[in-house]
């Protein structure tokens, strides 16, 4: 399948590296835009990609049916949307959106033009979260009934990204950025979450860039939006789940386990494909284990290449803009419960997704491939 993407930042390197390389066989990168031309020209030669073209001239090729969006947070709706139009199928980095209503414009564009939509973070289907969600399924640690996430880390004060402003505003906090890896492995491990509540603050309204190195030394700059969030989520299941995101700290600090009436499980980090699997019994032992999916190694675009090949065949894909939807729809809850002081019932609601089957082929997604 041919794939345009939009966008060249920093994220680019890694898809265009699983996509050209790891994934040829099935995706074919046939352009790169962005708003910087040079950087999409930069990226095309780094990837042997043949065309470096605008957006308008990527969205007209009739060749191209699958769209990879990896623009920055506030213009993922509208360029989602732009290749919606264009009737190409689109894949996006996280977040979906910053507003519900944009986020069921994108969802209802799709609908009406028979086009499937997809959505980052698509770590849950690597090896260490396959896994965990197999463990669970099997009953290794009886029934689930509570998990813990925490994702602490350190600020863009250091204004070395060359997009540093962007993790200050709303898209680029924890909740939007970094909350997405651990709501969404949540769902994929317990399923939908029926409500919220939680609290979001932030330490400073402003940060002065004092890292003599970066372009931007000297400078004060606004922080737009809460940087250390703790939340509480009730799940249709009878779960509860809590969650601490904050970048308002140093290094990286990440956790997540799940609960259950046998065991408790140690999840790897969310945020990449694999990681360590161990699980605590009830004699006290704790066991490490194997994991039973391929995909360890650093696979983003996996989603990506899961949505082709369900465009192909015509199964769901498990990435999609509906589970997206659902994320964003906590993520907003808890916002909106921290504001408001009270629990926010959730309008959305979706299937867990399928898992992948077991004993793949080398870079498969399905038994039949």
């Amino acid at each position: 399948m041919k794939v345009g993407v939009i966008g060249a930042g920093m994220i680019s390197s890694i898809y265009l590296k699983n996509a050209t390389q790891t994934f040829d066989d099935i995706l074919e990168v046939k352009a790169v835009a962005d708003l910087v031309p040079a950087l999409a020209a930069q990226r095309a030669e780094q990837y042997g990609i043949p065309n470096a073209w605008s957006v308008d001239e990527l969205l007209a090729d009739p060749e191209i049916e699958l769209v990879l969006n990896l623009t920055a947070p506030s213009a993922h709706a509208a360029v989602n949307l732009q290749a919606l139009r264009a009737g190409k199928h689109v894949y996006t980095e996280k977040p979906f959106a910053l507003t519900r209503e944009d986020a069921d414009e994108v969802l209802s564009a799709a609908d009406a033009a028979g086009l499937l939509v997809g959505c980052a973070p698509d770590t849950f289907l690597g090896a260490g979260l396959q896994t965990c969600r197999k463990l669970i399924d099997e009953g290794w640690i009886g029934t689930p009934y509570g998990a813990n996430g925490t994702i602490i880390m350190g600020n863009a004060s250091g204004g070395m990204h060359p997009n540093f402003r962007n993790f200050l505003k709303l898209g680029g906090d924890p909740v939007m950025d970094m909350a997405p890896y651990y709501l969404t492995a949540l769902v994929f491990l317990l399923g939908p979450v029926r409500r919220v509540t939680g609290t979001a603050q932030q330490l400073r309204q402003e940060v002065r860039i004092l890292n003599p190195k970066s372009p931007s030394f000297g400078m004060t700059v606004p922080i737009e939006a809460p940087t250390n969030v703790s939340a509480a989520l009730d799940f249709h299941s009878g779960a509860t789940a809590g969650l601490q995101a904050a970048k308002e700290s140093f290094g990286y600090f990440p956790r997540l386990e799940i609960f259950g009436t046998e065991g408790n499980l140690t999840v790897p980090d969310p945020n990449f494909f694999g990681g360590r699997i161990a699980i605590q019994f009830p004699n006290g032992e704790t066991k490490e284990l194997p994991y039973s999916h391929g995909f360890a190694e650093d696979s983003r675009g996996i989603g990506l290449v899961d949505m082709a090949v369900a465009i192909r065949t015509g199964r769901p894909h498990r990435a999609s803009g509906r589970l997206a939807r659902h994320v964003l729809d906590i993520s907003l809850g808890i916002f909106e419960a921290s504001a408001e002081g009270r629990h926010v019932a959730l309008g959305s609601t979706v299937d867990r997704p399928a898992p992948l089957p077991l004993g793949l082929k080398y870079n498969r997604l399905d038994s039949d491939e």
